[in-house]
């Protein structure tokens, strides 16, 4: 079990899996830059958590901007979208007859990605509503705003796994505040921190040599 002090963004899950360094940056450094993509993706989410509170229809309950936590894993966030479809089985409600299936709903900017972060993030929240509700929470929705389609997923053993094993070593990174090195890839054209990360240093043989390089200086 973790304590509060302790809990680390689930958000975070998308940083580490696009880049280890990255996550690092933001989430141990503190240091952070905006592009067009992160302040879109910023806005949409404002917008999905915006009422910050619960709507019914029908047989469906929605809730916006809702906190959850999984001591387990060590995790907290808030959910853009998290919706309660009422069932045969699934959880107890305070304040309403029956019982619930959770979905969460989270909302991205862009398109479906090459990697699975965004399914590992809501694979999170997934788990963390588990804990809260004492229930199994078996499918994800990821909406996108590109292609302004909902993506409707399992929640794998195979996900739970990843989840884990990716939860625990952020939270071996946080405690040696570990900042891994530069590893240039072709997703650093698209990182937010690439002028933090410098990593062009990478290629250079020495600090000193790229810095004369960036003054334009000819001394070695």
């Amino acid at each position: 079990m973790t304590d509060d002090d302790k809990l680390l963004s689930i958000s975070g899950i998308q940083h580490f899996v696009y880049c280890r360094r990255q996550w690092a940056l933001i989430h141990i450094e503190q240091q952070w830059e905006e592009n067009v993509l992160t302040v879109s993706g910023e806005l949409m989410h404002q917008n999905a958590h915006d009422s910050r509170s619960t709507e019914k229809r029908g047989n469906l309950l929605v809730s916006r901007g809702m906190a959850v936590t999984s001591r387990a894993l060590g995790l907290t966030g808030v959910c853009d979208v998290v919706e309660f479809h009422k069932s045969d089985e699934g959880a107890l409600l305070h304040g309403q007859e029956g019982y619930y299936r959770i979905v969460p709903v989270e909302y991205k900017h862009g398109k479906p990605k090459d990697d699975n972060c965004d399914i590992l993030q809501a694979a999170a929240q997934a788990m963390c509503l588990e804990e809260m509700f004492c229930t199994t929470v078996d499918e994800i929705h990821i909406f996108y705003g590109k292609t302004r389609h909902r993506l409707k997923l399992p929640v794998s053993s195979d996900i739970r796994i990843q989840v884990k094993n990716i939860s625990s070593e952020m939270h071996d990174y946080m405690q040696r505040q570990y900042t891994p090195k530069v590893k240039c890839s072709r997703r650093c054209n698209a990182c937010s921190l690439k002028e933090i990360c410098l990593p062009k240093m990478s290629k250079t043989s020495s600090v000193k040599r790229y810095i004369a390089n960036v003054l334009g200086d000819d001394a070695e």
